[in-house]
């Protein structure tokens, strides 16, 4: 760690340093957050762009007494370490160590946890309201993307904010990018008023002289009136829409200008009505291959600082990519076809298939309860629309699948990316609700592929079904199958056998997606112990098939066990339960998914499983158990 940085144990460090020092400082921190990242993965880009900014806030700002959100908050890395985290900062993201993310009961100076896009300006007009209500002092700061403010709940906030309180600050950090391309006419907007060199030509002749007067009691008005007038006549009004919403728009500021960062702050701190002030930065700045290629550096995995390359090349092929290839073979043959993204089309492997068919591709922008519906309309009108988006994230459009998919038996494919465990990541993005969420609601098919070759094939039967399916698999990458053995037919409803360990076998273990290795492990430690096993491929989790464990407890087995990478209240193993009660004589069903708890962030998801005794031996220990004739049904 940089000397500089050394020395900063929280915010009062930071202000107390020389002016002269801060791009020194700046620098440092940029090398910590590539050597951590570079160690543990994490978010760069977008953390490399905020450097300037984040030392700016807390120049001026005081926290925990003012309240500072990022949004979305992977873009902390900064404030972690100058918040007086910088000791720990190289456990980021590992188990036990610090969250990637703004997490309150980490640090009092994190106000406000956000891992999804679009809540940070919501939460901070609460704070605002809390503070003005109970009589408090303090400033509220929301730090929001260019891409983050395009989304619904961000714009439910920016109709709500005059009438609620006098003071709040919104920062629009506007880098160009999400973790993709922004997209729609709000983007294009912030675009323009960026891009009119006339108008910054003249902000830059006068910048300096409005902003050392801002404090100047009778002079801050004139300014403002003045800067409006600038902006309309070189912008075109682009800034009318915050204008007409009843707050005050300044800007742009060049994002990595610490003297014009920090003297904006300070004018614009105690103002007396809501301001938004527009900071351009650029994403992945102060590491060549991030600038180059912001969005491939916007989440990388660990690499070598030096020469950027990964430290480990994954072997098989992405989960991602599969669908994508898949998508585009069947969209040369089906004119229907047609992909829906929610700001991701990279991460959810469909950029090749937006580039080959750019008129049957729709990338909506963050805004996932909008992806849901809008393809739940293209459904509506004839087409066969699959809807790409991370587990994580759909938690947001339940609603829409819900109402404008389901009750409707309209056929929308949800494609559910990375979906279970995401250690790194942690509490705000593990996948591990959707199954819960969608087996209640009625119509719903829910699959989860094994191997690449079943989610292939699996994308073919759910665009053949009259309604709403979903198709879960998990982040990362699998032994690509595809050009093997041909895959067993894709029936609505059934599973598949997959091995035993003995030809009368008492467990049966049904796992579902591809959880080969633990139930492997599973059925050898069970065989050491004299009891045989037989492995299941359950394919669904709605409908569960239960003409195959009726034939499994017709033929003698007394305990199923189900593994699932979900939460196990309402999950695939309840449905096995359900399935099971009617049966004359109902095996034991011992159900095996993540607890009733967020799962933290972790080194690896065997960490994970170890410390929630969900691994073989711990089902092996509940199977030997339920087999026991003492032990209470």
């Amino acid at each position: 760690m940089g000397p500089i940085l050394s020395g900063i144990r929280g915010p009062a460090d930071v202000k107390a340093l020389p002016a002269d020092k801060l791009p020194a400082l700046a620098a440092e921190i940029r090398a910590e957050i590539i050597e951590t990242v570079g160690a543990n993965g994490g978010h760069l880009a977008s953390n490399l762009g905020v450097v300037e900014l984040t030392i700016a806030l807390l120049r001026v700002f005081d926290p925990p007494a003012d309240s500072v959100l990022f949004d979305v908050s992977h873009q902390s890395y900064a404030w972690k370490l100058l918040t007086g985290r910088a000791d720990r900062f190289r456990t980021l993201r590992r188990t036990g160590g610090l969250a990637g993310f703004q997490k309150r009961s980490e640090s009092p100076c994190d106000a406000f946890g956000s891992g999804h896009a679009g809540n940070a300006l919501s939460a901070a007009l609460g704070l605002a309201a809390a503070r003005d209500r109970l009589g408090g002092a303090g400033a509220v700061v929301a730090v929001v993307g260019d891409a983050s403010i395009a989304n619904g709940v961000s714009l439910e906030a920016l109709n709500n904010v005059r009438e609620t309180t006098q003071r709040l600050l919104l920062v629009l950090n506007d880098n160009e990018m999400s973790i993709g391309r922004p997209t729609g006419a709000l983007s294009r907007a912030f675009g323009r008023m960026l891009a009119s060199p006339r108008y910054n030509r003249w902000k830059a002749a006068i910048e300096d002289y409005g902003v050392r007067r801002l404090r100047m009691g009778g002079l801050r008005d004139h300014y403002h009136a003045f800067e409006s007038r600038l902006k309309s006549l070189f912008t075109g009004r682009s800034n009318s829409i915050f204008e007409q919403l009843g707050l005050r728009y300044v800007g742009p500021v060049d994002g990595h200008d610490l003297a014009a960062l920090e003297g904006a702050f300070r004018a614009l701190k105690d103002s007396p009505v809501p301001v938004v002030l527009h900071i351009a930065t650029q994403k992945g700045r102060g590491y060549a291959p991030a600038e180059r290629d912001p969005e491939s550096w916007h989440g990388p995995a660990p690499f070598d600082p030096a020469t950027g390359r990964p430290l480990k090349t994954p072997a098989g092929v992405a989960w991602s990519a599969v669908l994508g290839e898949e998508l585009e073979k069947i969209a040369a043959k089906d004119p229907r076809v047609f992909a829906v993204v929610a700001g991701m089309a990279a991460g959810t492997g469909l950029s090749r298939f937006a580039q080959a068919y750019p008129k049957r591709f729709r990338d909506v922008g963050i805004c996932e309860e909008h992806q849901l519906t809008f393809a739940a309309g293209l459904a509506a009108g004839g087409l066969r629309p699959v809807a790409a988006v991370y587990a994580t994230f759909f938690q947001r459009s339940v609603d829409a699948m819900i109402h404008d998919a389901a009750l409707q038996g309209l056929p929308v494919v949800l494609a559910l990316d990375r979906a279970g465990a995401v250690p790194g990541d942690g509490a705000t993005h593990h996948g591990i609700f959707d199954i819960a969420l969608l087996r209640p609601v009625p119509g719903v098919t829910l699959l989860a592929p094994r191997t690449p070759a079943e989610l292939a094939a699996m994308l073919r039967f759910a665009l053949s079904l009259p309604g709403p399916s979903a198709i879960r698999y998990p982040r990362g990458t699998a032994p690509d199958d595809r050009g093997g053995a041909a895959v067993p037919p894709v029936e609505p409803g059934r599973a598949v056998e997959l091995s035993r360990t003995g030809a009368e076998p008492e467990v049966a273990i049904w796992t579902l997606g591809p959880q080969d290795a633990w139930a492997a492990e599973l059925a050898s430690l069970l065989k050491a112990r004299g009891v045989d096993s037989v492995h299941v491929d359950a394919r669904f989790a709605k409908p569960v098939d239960a003409t195959l464990l009726r034939e499994q407890a017709a033929s003698g087995v007394r305990v199923v066990c189900t593994f699932e990478d979900g939460v196990r209240a309402g999950g695939f193993g309840d449905g096995v339960r359900d399935a099971v009660a009617g049966f004359p004589a109902p095996p034991r069903v011992v159900s095996f998914g993540w607890p009733d708890a967020f799962v933290p962030h972790a080194s690896s998801v065997g960490d994970l499983l170890s410390a929630f005794k969900l691994t073989p031996a711990d089902a092996a220990g509940s199977v030997l158990a339920a087999l026991s004739p003492s032990t209470p049904r």
